[in-house]
């Protein structure tokens, strides 16, 4: 094999570092991962540095944690001179003087079936909206958000009990192999990007907390949808009794069956997890 063009991987979360470990399995050693910088976490506000980081530290990889991608962290990358650069998750748009900065282009994986759910929350909305069919879309960034050229995608059909929790392990796996099998043939010169309809886009906003209250009394297929979609986070809750002075409940397990919503097993607050009722 000829040797392949110098890219830099952007990635954070745990999606990132599965698909990071992927490629690199595969060949594809990145010069620079690039992630978002170590953040607080759990009780104590411990600074914590996120899945990428620590598995690319592991192997040997160069990371960097900018802040923020200003003038400064733009000329800095742009130093390590790559062709071309591979997004997944990270957790920052790119502006356009960092996308322009790569010859051969900054790739990401998104996943859904674009322009369908454009956004931070793609594989929420296909649950939330029951959707029976999702899957993975290779683009070519542009300035504007999941706008860019399709170079591949794959559709999957989602399972009908699926939650995030099952459905994104399945997603990153198709789009970490789908993501080599479209560097080999674009790199190569062999895709011709196919732009999007964006008439068709819809949107896949950030999930704020708050989105996961449920209300037991409300229909039984609505929080079912929330609870598929809302599974890995922000999790789902309630308060028992509903009003006043009501103890909030974090839901582990629930049910969809016989048109009713059962929860099954829960975390009382400050609790551990339980049988409900």
């Amino acid at each position: 094999m000829s040797i392949l063009p110098k890219f830099i991987y952007f990635g954070t979360p745990y999606v990132a570092r599965d698909t990071l470990t992927v490629l690199v399995e595969q060949g594809f050693v990145p010069t620079l991962v690039i992630t978002n910088p170590d953040a607080p976490k759990g009780r104590g506000h411990v600074l914590t540095p996120c899945e990428t980081k620590v598995w690319a530290l592991e192997h040997g990889l160069t990371v960097v944690t900018p802040e923020k991608l200003d003038d400064t962290a733009v000329a800095e990358i742009k130093k390590y001179a790559c062709e071309y650069a591979l997004v997944v998750a990270y957790g920052k748009i790119l502006p356009e003087s960092l996308i322009s900065a790569f010859p051969k282009g900054v790739l990401n994986v998104h996943y859904s079936l674009l322009p369908k759910y454009r956004g931070a929350s793609p594989v929420e909305a296909a649950l939330l909206h029951d959707e029976t069919v999702t899957g993975v879309t290779i683009q070519k960034m542009v300035r504007e958000l999941d706008a860019g050229d399709i170079l591949a995608q794959e559709e999957m059909a989602i399972g009908q009990d699926e939650t995030t929790k099952e459905l994104k392990p399945r997603l990153i796996e198709v789009g970490a192999r789908l993501l080599v099998a479209t560097l080999l043939r674009y790199l190569a010169g062999e895709i011709i990007p196919v732009p999007q309809d964006h008439a068709r886009a819809t949107r896949a906003p950030k999930i704020k907390k708050e989105e996961g209250k449920l209300n037991l009394s409300a229909p039984a297929f609505d929080n079912w949808r929330k609870y598929r979609a809302y599974a890995e986070s922000p999790g789902t809750y309630f308060f028992d009794p509903p009003t006043g002075e009501g103890k909030r409940y974090k839901i582990t397990k629930a049910k969809y069956e016989n048109n009713s919503f059962i929860v099954e097993r829960v975390i009382p607050e400050g609790g551990r997890e339980i049988a409900y009722r």
